[in-house]
């Protein structure tokens, strides 16, 4: 089952945070964090990604690694290369993919959070491998017609709201999971 949550409510942060929480709170302390965003800086719509991975970059939490951001995209050209890498370097990991998307025009400025993988590029028919073991994505522009001028053609204003809005909720859900691994090691080293 899917969260949806819109970016203009009050307290969006917040109701991301709580979405994704609920599904990393079980993951293993063992397994390392991948956040994996997915996207391009020349295209608006498609900035969602990288401009999180910007962002959440900045907050250097441990065990958890951002993969993709402005300086160093992850997109079409390289994510089958970036999935393998992963792959070799950490083998024991859970991703969490972040991706723009499009979608109904009544749900464009919302923010899903889901269990499984996503399929990046399928809304501009690109068969790329699916990733991600939850994935958070933000749909930026209405699809059905001529995705790629919709998404070059996407408000900037609301790309970096959902990217502000999914790296805040991310910070506190990621925070709190943080916290918990270091009671858990805390308690097992006494």
């Amino acid at each position: 089952m899917k969260d949806y949550i819109d970016v203009h409510k009050r307290g969006a942060a917040y109701d991301l945070s709580r979405a994704v929480n609920k599904r990393i709170s079980s993951i293993p302390f063992d397994k390392t964090i991948i956040v994996l965003c997915i996207g391009t800086d020349r295209s608006t719509g498609d900035s969602l990604g990288p401009l999180v991975g910007y962002r959440l970059g900045k907050y250097r939490l441990p065990y958890i690694k951002v993969i993709g951001n402005l300086e160093w995209p992850v997109h079409a050209a390289n994510l089958d290369q970036t999935l393998k890498r992963i792959k070799s370097e950490t083998p024991h990991h859970f991703i969490i993919a972040i991706d723009a998307c499009l979608g109904m025009p009544g749900h464009v400025g919302r923010i899903t959070v889901g269990n499984g993988p996503i399929r990046p590029g399928a809304g501009l028919k690109k068969d790329l491998p699916e990733t991600g073991d939850m994935h958070v994505t933000g749909i930026v522009n209405h699809g059905g017609w001529m995705e790629f001028m919709v998404l070059q053609n996407t408000r900037l204003s609301l790309v970096m709201k959902m990217a502000e809005t999914i790296a805040d909720g991310l910070h506190h859900a990621l925070w709190k999971y943080n916290r918990s691994r270091m009671e858990y090691m805390s308690r097992s080293i006494r």
